[in-house]
Formats: structure tokens, C-alpha cells, sequence
């Protein structure tokens, strides 16, 4: 019911947001422009409108990426659809033949984006920072409303399925990968991984695991606290709603993303008032780069999206209650319902690489770092940690100290766990080659075919 509400209470300010945004624009052109306390009711009308509009999914946006100097083209295209997630590829093009030669010897990398409420655009700059050096792929995780109930429902166990298929597919093109893990997915991860590596299959060259609770007990912060203070019951009744008939998925059991919103800004309400006062205040000054530095990241804060209850109930419990992955009591059943137990000390040839931020407020200190602990099997000399000094949550993945402190780490280690390619014959030394090869074949001796 109360979705239902919500979705009738925001089609009911749709008009008013519409509104705001016109009236804000007539205000800032002339004639308006000019009467007395414009650029005050301009900037009030816009900032109404950007409190009451309802936030899309964002897009990538990646045109291009700079590569050792040169522009490289990006195109970016659905490589797996699946019911619940898209595993989402951005191909790198060049028409330079040393840098095309650079690209495609460069790592294979996996990157498993949260489904915790934002989509997986809150990591653009982390794969905007990853092309530079990898070909890069991402899990795009779908808004649970838009998927009909005729697709069944979606566990922490097909979460875990998902990742399998996904790092089986690149291997199957590349002979194998590299998987990175941002927060939420670090626990499906390791427990996929480990999973593959008790059946005896090939596992990825190496695991990058950032700012992620796979011990949640350790060093507890206010989501943490807020898991396991209330019953498991408790979360099933007072946040689990249904879709309304307005979407494909009406009908299916869900944790709707407006409710994961206000409690995403109930843990910083100051912050984000201040925020909002700052930018009604540039907009009167007319401060654009801090205005759209400010939309930039609302539109991606504001967009969120439901999550499938079965899902989200079981990730409560199993992580944040009873930390099955460090108890060693977690059996993920594979798409055949068999249970398996997940156990991470059957991992030996993956490197692991953990990733926190000193101020981090969601994934307390040592609760990735516990990682090492657990893969027993992984030899010492093929583990890192790092800790990111001044980072919070957000710090690790996006923004400067990513780039500047986290990215050359998180590059170094996977370079340290790619097989080394054979030598790359340079184009003018291959033109040579096949214009003797020409000369040594009689002409009619053998065709060749077009390749």
C-alpha cells in the first residue's frame, strides 16, 4: 500500500516539478530576467524542481578515454542479458596500430557492481579510470520493478550464480580474467570464486575487493548496527512492499528504492541541506562549474533502484546476521538447487588484493581486510592490502584519491597476476615477413584464404 501511495503522491507533484523547472528557466532569460529578485526566485523555482522531479536511470556517457596520449574511442553494448542484470562491455576502438597493438594485450577485468540501491553508473569513474589500462566489463543490475513476476524470483544464491556465468563467459573468450568487487558484491564474489575452485574449476588470476563487509562484526558502523538490531522479521514487514500495476514487474515482492533513498540520506541529513543551500546560493552568483558539479551528483545519488525481496532478506541475514561466509555455514544452491558449501581456503591460484578506506563510514575498518584470513589457501606473497589514508566509502572507487592513490595499486597487482603475452611482432616487421613468405611460395602452389 505504500508504494502504492508513494507512486500516487509523485504523480501528483509531476506537474509541480514541471512547473518549477519552466518557471526557474523563464526567470533566467530576458525580459524576467531583469525584475527585482529574479536570479533569487529563479534559483528557489529550480531547486524545487530538483527536490520534487523523479530520477531516471543515469548513462555511462563514456565517448572516450586517453590512452598513453592518444583518444580512444569507447562503445559500450550489452555483451549478456540475463533476467535480473546486464554484463555490459566497453570496447576500446583506435585506428593508431601501436596503440590498437597496446590495447589488446591489456588484462580482462570483471567489475561486479552493487545492487544495494544505486545503479551500477555510481561506478563511472572507476571504469572510466579502468580503460585506461584494462578491457573492462561491468554487471549493469536491472530495477527489480521492471522485471515481470513470469521471471521468477531472484536470491542471494542467483546473485552468486550470475557472477560464476559471467567470469565463465570471459574465460571462454579470453582463457581468463580478472574480477573487482565494490562494496556489496565482495561477499557473492569470494563465495563464487571459492565456490569454482572446490569443483576444481579455473579461477580468476586475481580478486580485487574494495571497501566490502565480508566481516561484518568487525569494526560495526550505523548500517552495520542498524542489520543487526532489528529482527529479521522486522525488515520482512516494514520494508518489503509490492510493485504497483503501473510497472512490468507489478506484483513482485520488493525493497523499493524512494525508502532506501530517505534512509540514504537520514544517515547524513545536515550534509545534504547544506548541499542543497550551497547550490541555491550558486545559483544566484552564477557559479556554473559548482552548480553542475552539484546536479552531476545528485542525478546520480537521487537515481535508485528497487531491489528484490528474497534477495535483500537473505543478504540481511546472511551477512549482517549470521555471518555465514566467516562461520563457514553458507551453502549457495547452484542453478541445479544442489547446495554447495562456500569455502574460500579451496582458493590457491587467485591473487587477492583488499582495498579499505580510512574513513570509511558504510564497510568498517577490517571487515574486507578479514578476506585474507578466510582465503587460507591463496600463498601470502600473492596478497595486499591496502589502506587508503583520508578515503571514505565513496573515496576508494571515485574521485581523486581513487585515481591518484587507489588505481595505481589496484593496476600494479593485476599486471603482477597477468601471464605474460608472447611477443608482439611490430606491423612493419609483419609486412616484411609475409612480402618474403610471397616470394618464397610459387605462384599457384596454395591459396590463401581472406582472414
Amino acid at each position: 500500500m505504500l508504494y502504492q501511495l508513494y507512486e500516487t503522491q509523485r504523480s501528483l507533484m509531476e506537474p509541480f516539478s514541471d512547473f518549477a523547472q519552466a518557471a526557474a528557466k523563464m526567470y533566467s532569460q530576458p525580459p524576467f530576467k531583469q525584475a527585482p529578485f529574479a536570479q533569487r526566485v529563479s534559483a528557489g523555482l529550480d531547486l524545487m524542481y530538483r527536490l520534487a522531479k523523479d530520477y531516471e536511470r543515469p548513462q555511462f556517457e563514456i565517448k572516450t578515454v586517453d590512452v598513453n596520449g592518444v583518444s580512444v574511442a569507447i562503445h559500450e553494448r550489452v555483451e549478456v542479458d540475463m533476467p535480473f542484470c546486464e554484463l555490459r562491455r566497453f570496447k576500446r576502438f583506435s585506428d593508431d596500430p601501436a596503440t590498437l597493438q597496446s590495447l589488446k594485450g591489456q588484462p580482462v577485468v570483471l567489475i561486479v557492481a552493487p545492487l544495494s540501491g544505486h545503479y551500477a553508473t555510481l561506478l563511472r569513474d572507476t571504469v572510466q579510470t579502468m580503460l585506461k589500462d584494462h578491457k573492462v566489463y561491468i554487471t549493469d543490475w536491472k530495477n527489480a520493478r521492471n522485471v515481470p513476476l513470469s521471471e521468477g524470483e531472484f536470491h542471494l544464491d542467483d546473485y552468486v550464480n550470475y557472477v560464476e556465468s559471467f567470469i565463465r563467459h570471459l574465460q571462454g573468450i579470453y582463457g581468463n580474467c580478472h574480477v573487482m568487487s565494490v562494496c556489496q558484491p565482495t561477499v557473492p564474489v569470494l563465495a563464487a570464486v571459492s565456490l569454482m575452485a572446490s569443483r576444481g574449476e579455473k579461477t580468476p588470476l586475481s580478486m580485487t575487493m574494495m571497501g566490502g563487509p565480508i566481516d561484518a562484526s568487525k569494526s560495526p558502523t550505523s548500517v552495520n548496527n542498524l542489520a543487526t538490531n532489528k529482527s529479521f522479521e522486522w525488515f520482512e514487514n516494514n520494508v518489503i512492499y509490492r510493485v504497483p500495476a503501473n510497472f512490468p514487474g507489478a506484483g513482485r515482492r520488493v525493497y523499493p528504492g524512494f525508502l532506501q533513498h530517505t534512509g540514504f540520506v537520514a544517515m547524513n541529513p545536515d550534509r545534504h541541506a547544506k548541499s542543497h543551500y550551497e547550490y541555491f546560493q550558486d545559483l544566484i552568483k552564477g557559479d556554473d562549474a559548482h552548480v553542475e558539479a552539484h546536479r552531476k551528483f545528485y542525478d546520480e545519488y537521487n537515481a535508485v533502484l528497487d531491489m528484490d525481496a528474497d534477495y535483500y532478506l537473505e543478504t540481511i541475514q546472511t551477512v549482517f546476521q549470521d555471518f555465514k561466509l566467516v562461520r563457514g555455514t553458507w551453502d549457495v544452491k547452484n542453478p541445479a538447487g544442489k547446495p554447495e558449501r562456500v569455502k574460500p581456503q579451496d582458493i590457491q591460484n587467485t591473487g587477492l588484493l583488499t582495498v579499505e578506506g580510512e574513513l570509511d563510514d558504510i564497510s568498517g575498518s577490517g571487515q574486507t581486510q578479514s578476506a585474507h584470513g578466510l582465503c587460507s589457501g591463496i600463498p601470502a606473497n600473492q596478497k595486499r592490502h591496502l589502506e587508503a589514508k583520508g578515503a571514505g566509502h565513496y573515496g576508494i572507487f571515485s574521485g581523486r584519491r581513487w585515481r591518484d592513490v587507489v588505481y595505481p595499486e589496484v593496476k600494479a597487482f593485476i599486471l603482477a597476476h597477468q601471464p605474460k603475452a608472447a611477443p608482439v611482432k611490430t606491423v612493419a616487421k609483419s609486412l616484411a615477413t609475409s612480402a618474403a613468405a610471397k616470394k618464397r611460395v610459387p605462384t599457384g602452389s596454395r591459396k590463401i584464404k581472406p582472414q
